[in-house]
């Protein structure tokens, strides 16, 4: 394994156990239409800029509605979904641990700002102690593109080599790989087979070892 010294965080379903709220939110809308959100489109939308998400959705499941309404309605349902929001298993004790150890810490995220900002919300004393959060926003292509995971890896003066990504997506993975990281994918249920170019698998990132990285280990 490579020796690691900057680690860098996609955000939903890797840090927070948002997607469960983003199924939710996006099945209550498609049961108007006797559609459903299958495995296979969640893994061709997960990880996403949400204007490319929509676009995806609309096209595929053919419901009448443009991807600028369907996204405007997701997510106005989705503000007061995020309150409730909880760190994935282990995501806490992970990044508090890195932390507590001088290890820089950066999230890249395919949410917008204002999507960002809702998710804050329900852990703000958390997300104040990333080194820096990078959003879709913030560069010009989104996942699976590399722009995000590079532009991340700049803010907190890292090269890419010396990063380390944790993605649950497909899309994130591949985007991670592109800009020469390595990664530790956390894939959902039945996306396991999309990701197997990472360079390690996990169910969640309390089975994160960070020692064989070079990363300061746990003490137990």
């Amino acid at each position: 394994m490579r020796q690691i010294t900057h680690v860098i965080y996609d955000l939903d379903g890797t840090l927070l156990d948002t997607e469960p709220l983003y199924r939710l939110a996006t099945q209550e809308i498609l049961d108007r239409y006797g559609a459903a959100l299958t495995v296979e489109l969640r893994a061709s939308m997960i990880g996403r800029p949400t204007p490319v998400a929509a676009r995806i959705l609309v096209e595929t499941t053919g419901i009448p509605m443009s991807p600028e309404a369907f996204a405007v309605e997701r997510d106005a349902r989705l503000v007061s979904l995020f309150r409730t929001a909880q760190p994935t298993r282990g995501a806490l004790e992970l990044t508090s641990h890195l932390r507590a150890r001088g290890v820089a810490q950066a999230v890249a995220t395919s949410s917008m700002r204002h999507s960002l900002e809702a998710k804050r919300v329900s852990r703000p004393e958390w997300f104040a102690t990333f080194d820096a959060i990078v959003t879709s926003e913030d560069v010009l292509h989104g996942k699976p593109a590399p722009d995000i995971f590079l532009e991340a890896a700049r803010r907190i003066g890292a090269t890419p080599e010396a990063c380390l990504v944790f993605e649950d997506a497909p899309l994130g993975v591949e985007a991670a790989l592109a800009a020469g990281m390595a990664v530790v994918a956390l894939p959902e249920a039945g996306h396991e087979g999309l990701v197997g170019g990472a360079h390690q698998i996990l169910a969640h990132l309390g089975e994160f070892d960070p020692h064989p990285w070079g990363l300061p280990g746990f003490v137990r």
